[in-house]
């Protein structure tokens, strides 16, 4: 789909505390509740647009891409390169012609459809994130001619809340034919009780409220572990503690859903050895990034990663001491 080319005003507008909001672009619901306030010139400005989405074939499966939303969020050294000089950052970012005093990330759940399942990876935020422009997973899954009934299995790649933030609709599971995959890992980590009284005492409180009452309909999971047939698990530790990536094979194509191994498409994969302020064990982010997307440019295997740039799909080849991105054009469609 088209997508509405906003103003850096609309762009940047503030949504709370410690980031910049995505563009704003409201559900039905939030521009009703905004109209009454707006200036004239802010209703010209605002735009309720369709929800963007992807779709392609794998094979015999066909993958959609739902953008759940995105939004700008400061300085770029201060997430990805906390272990970086900041001339060394703004140097690498004008290379790629990108501006070295801001970036916008992006959140892309995905649906595959494999004939007889719906696999969903990741929810994106739900309804907490309506208010600033995200949480259109929905949305945009009845774009695509799915019911939220529809969806089979749910898979979480991992458990931070720009991932499980949709599985709960109005107090109830979004998704309610579905079971749900999750990393055994992960789960232990975020659902204990030592997590109270410390940094992750927030995550925490997010899984026991949008997973644990789930977890009777959940398969907790390592490595190597078959979600349907043609999608298979891998670990890629390190972003969180149990971060899961999935393998998908069907009719002699590949991808890799590596959700968040990387998390900027210049930053973390051409210096994967940077540090990423979000990374909750820093070195070992560091060697899945290396691993995983060795992998990746070596054979030649497309790649889908939640935060790269829409429709989140591409390929990586090696340079220089990394990899560079390579976004996907017409290979699926021919």
């Amino acid at each position: 789909m088209t997508q509405f080319q906003m103003g850096r005003r609309a762009l940047l507008g503030t949504a709370g505390v410690g980031f910049l909001a995505a563009p704003a672009v409201l559900s039905g619901r939030a521009l009703a509740q905004a109209s009454s306030t707006q200036t004239s010139t802010d209703r010209h400005m605002t735009k309720v647009l369709p929800a963007d989405t992807h779709s392609f074939k794998l094979g015999e499966f066909e993958v959609l891409v739902v953008k759940d939303g995105a939004r700008a969020s400061g300085k770029p050294g201060e997430t990805f390169c906390t272990n970086q000089k900041e001339q060394t950052v703004s140097a690498l970012l004008e290379q790629n012609f990108l501006p070295k005093d801001n970036f916008v990330n992006s959140f892309s759940p995905t649906l595959i459809n494999t004939g007889s399942d719906r696999v969903l990876f990741d929810t994106g935020f739900g309804e907490s994130g309506r208010a600033a422009g995200n949480g259109r997973l929905l949305e945009g899954l009845e774009a695509a001619g799915y019911r939220p009934e529809d969806v089979t299995v749910v898979v979480l790649t991992h458990l931070h809340g720009d991932h499980i933030g949709g599985l709960m609709e109005g107090g109830k599971p979004a998704f309610p034919n579905a079971r749900y995959i999750i990393g055994q890992v992960e789960y232990d980590f975020w659902s204990s009780s030592a997590r109270q009284g410390t940094a992750a005492e927030g995550g925490h409180k997010a899984v026991l409220a949008n997973v644990k009452p789930l977890a009777e309909k959940a398969t907790f999971i390592g490595k190597s572990a078959t979600v349907v047939s043609g999608i298979t698990s891998l670990e890629a530790f390190g972003h969180s503690p149990g971060h899961m990536i999935y393998n998908i094979e069907s009719g002699g194509r590949r991808l890799v859903l590596t959700a968040d191994t990387a998390n900027h498409f210049v930053l973390s994969l051409q210096r994967p050895d940077w540090e990423v302020k979000f990374d909750m064990d820093k070195k070992a982010a560091a060697a899945s990034r290396k691993t995983v997307f060795d992998m990746i440019a070596t054979d030649r295997i497309a790649f889908l990663g939640y935060h790269m740039p829409f429709p989140a799909v591409g390929y990586a080849e090696k340079h220089e001491t990394g990899y560079r991105f390579v976004p996907k054009s017409y290979q699926f469609d021919i």
